[in-house]
């Protein structure tokens, strides 16, 4: 069966270009920092991003880990919110492997934390408490809806991380999602902030991988991190290869994957039983869940959808996240709504 996948956009494939690219791309030891085309991918992401230089890395959850263990002594805290991806999905590796105290404030519907509350979350300097070294932020925010933090709000983030001798990080795994929905280049999104990591393999089609930005003397720390972690790749090239093509062709398409959320939305919409939640899709993300008239939860509806040809999240008992990617068109779309409507009018009381 061809399923129609709405999980995530992990689960793109790369385009005919990328293929090519990585059949013919020029390899060395990267690990030397030999590969040619390890370093072009580095050196074009740190530019797009207006930072000094950049550093290949084999996903996002080793981005985020060796961005925060290179800015991070042991004992020290990072203040991040209670939804974010490095707080859920990433294995507690901040605190396993590094020994890096979380302070998780409350995430907002729109994705941020209060000023208030991390001015508030800052330690004072006592011999009780963990040094604050470090405040980290999500764009687009996944658990939030894929909403964009507005540039507006990363600037606001900055000074006040600058003001108390704070780093930075931005968790930007889908970062060119929120420059698109906010019109605006994605270094003006990176602009205040130390580090930032952006995934190559979601949404961008590339098979692996994601980059960490920042500047020199950050990335020589990252670097010597990412080897201890077990990071250093040798003929990378082939990978990074896809990555460049992703950067150079994808990221101006990711509107089209907003259009087809839109429509997505519009027609689970029509669909008795099912809401919407407010505001989505900001991005690529449609979250929605079933009422009370409808008899399975969601894991027993997705399985029923799955049976028709159609994969989705399940995020709750009644929630689902449907997320729209390059591989899917419009008669996906057309055709996802109609299975949807079938399978929930066979679960109505």
């Amino acid at each position: 069966m061809d399923y129609i996948d709405l999980r995530s956009d992990t689960v793109t494939k790369p385009t005919p270009a990328m293929r090519e690219a990585m059949a013919n791309a020029p390899v060395g030891d990267d690990v030397y920092g030999e590969d040619p085309t390890v370093n072009r991918l580095q050196e074009m992401a740190a530019e797009r991003l207006g930072k000094e230089a950049g550093l290949f890395v084999a996903s996002g959850t080793m981005g985020n880990l060796v961005a925060l263990l290179a800015q991070c002594n042991r004992g020290d805290e990072v203040i991040l919110g209670d939804k974010a991806h490095t707080f859920l999905y990433e294995a507690g590796g901040i605190s396993a492997l590094g020994g890096v105290h979380s302070r998780q404030l409350n995430n907002h519907p729109d994705g941020t934390m209060s000023l208030k509350d991390i001015k508030a979350a800052i330690r004072p300097d006592d011999p009780h408490f963990p040094i604050t070294r470090l405040i980290s932020i999500e764009n687009t925010h996944n658990r939030c809806g894929g909403v964009a933090l507005s540039v507006e709000y990363t600037q606001a983030v900055g000074e006040l991380a600058r003001k108390h001798n704070l780093s930075l990080h931005l968790d930007g795994a889908r970062l060119f999602n929120a420059a698109a929905a906010l019109n605006v280049p994605a270094s003006d999104l990176t602009a205040p902030v130390d580090s930032v990591t952006f995934c190559l393999s979601k949404g961008l089609c590339a098979p692996v991988g994601s980059v960490v930005c920042g500047s020199k003397e950050f990335i020589k720390r990252a670097h010597r991190i990412r080897k201890m972690l077990g990071g250093g790749m040798r003929q990378a090239g082939i990978l990074s290869a896809a990555g460049i093509v992703a950067i150079e062709t994808i990221t101006d398409r990711l509107v089209e994957d907003h259009f087809r959320a839109q429509q997505l939305a519009a027609g689970l919409e029509t669909v008795p039983g099912i809401l919407l939640d407010p505001g989505t899709p900001y991005t690529n993300m449609v979250f929605c869940e079933v009422n009370s008239s409808i008899q399975a939860s969601s894991p027993q509806i997705a399985a029923k959808l799955s049976a028709q040809g159609l994969l989705v999240g399940a995020v709750g008992d009644r929630r689902f996240r449907l997320v729209a990617h390059y591989g899917i068109n419009d008669y996906h779309v057309e055709k996802a709504v109609e299975i949807f409507k079938a399978v929930i009018d066979s679960n109505t009381y």
